[in-house]
């Protein structure tokens, strides 16, 4: 029998592993004979998740796998790790507190077999239920990195999707530390359709992502998809070195025609710290560029795996 494996990564989940599972197995009849096997990647939680993973796996050993991590290497890793472990002939993503609709894997389930698509995704058409400001920025995210990488971003799209064999062995040739998976599942190509749907609340529990993790998150996709920003740097450190000179020129012909000294301290301040910050942001730019490459070449493991149950592969990255 051929199967679909859903890659799960779990953090802090206790409460919502069940909810997940009781759901989940609701569809399992609508999948056209596939099996439905389980990966949960256990992403260095210090709660019970570890626990209800266990006792999940032991009543449902030959469906439900779990790798757990060392430590918290984040949700790019684990999704990574899930990759790499997963063993079904089709391979889904999801999130774990229900805001991925499980009712929707038979439609991606036709979309790769009855349509012909390599890859079906889910977007969601609207922020219901979040902060208005995290929408904004999210909104502002995709508008602004479209413009910035040739990698098109598709706004509101989740990780959640379901992809054959082959995409997934494109996606995991990507090996680089610094992950952004939206980019990258982007960036793999193959033929992609999406499923739009309304936001859902999540099932249990609270997010793990706050509002400043989803900026650094942001910044990431945008370093990664894109060296337009090095540009930006260049471009603004270019324009403040042409006005400097036009203002020296003002300042020099106003001395020779006017006469008096160039008067203003507070205004002089001011200039000095407007070029000290425009350098300061170049230097950041720059700095942020030199710091992936310098992650990069330690080659150090994406993550590294401290349990797992015994029908899992052997499997350190």
């Amino acid at each position: 029998m051929k199967s679909i494996s859903l890659v799960i990564p779990c953090f802090n989940e206790e409460e919502t592993i069940p909810l997940f599972f009781k759901e989940t197995e609701k569809i399992k009849n609508k999948l056209r004979g596939y099996q439905l096997n389980y990966w949960f990647i256990n992403d260095g939680s210090t709660d019970k998740t570890l626990k209800v993973l266990r006792n999940l796996n032991s009543s449902q050993a030959q469906r439900v796998h779990y790798v757990s991590f060392s430590k918290n290497f984040g949700k790019e890793a684990a999704i990574y790790a899930g990759l790499r472990e997963a063993a079904g002939d089709y391979i889904a993503v999801m999130d774990v507190d229900l805001q991925d609709p499980p009712e929707f894997l038979p439609t991606m389930l036709a979309g790769i077999e009855d349509e012909g698509y390599d890859m079906v995704g889910a977007r969601r058409v609207d922020r219901k239920g979040e902060p208005k400001i995290r929408s904004f920025f999210a909104n502002c995210f995709y508008k602004f990195i479209n413009k910035l990488s040739n990698t098109q971003f598709v706004t509101g799209a989740r990780d959640y999707r379901l992809m054959t064999r082959q995409v997934v062995n494109a996606v995991i040739q990507i090996s680089e530390y610094n992950r952004f998976s939206k980019g990258i599942f982007s960036w793999v190509g193959f033929n992609t359709k999406y499923i739009e749907y309304s936001n859902r609340d999540r099932s249990a529990g609270t997010t793990n992502w706050s509002f400043w993790q989803l900026v650094r998150y942001s910044i990431e996709g945008i370093v990664n998809f894109s060296e337009k920003p090095l540009a930006i740097a260049s471009y603004v450190g270019l324009t403040s070195f042409v006005l400097s000179i036009l203002a020296i020129i003002f300042i020099v012909v106003r001395k020779i025609i006017f006469g008096g000294s160039a008067y203003g301290w507070a205004s002089l301040i001011s200039v000095i710290l407007m070029i000290g910050g425009i350098q300061l942001l170049c230097l950041g730019i720059l700095g942020k560029y030199i710091g992936n490459i310098y992650l990069e070449t330690k080659k150090r493991p994406i993550y590294l795996i401290k349990e797992k149950d015994n029908q899992t592969n052997s499997t350190i990255k």
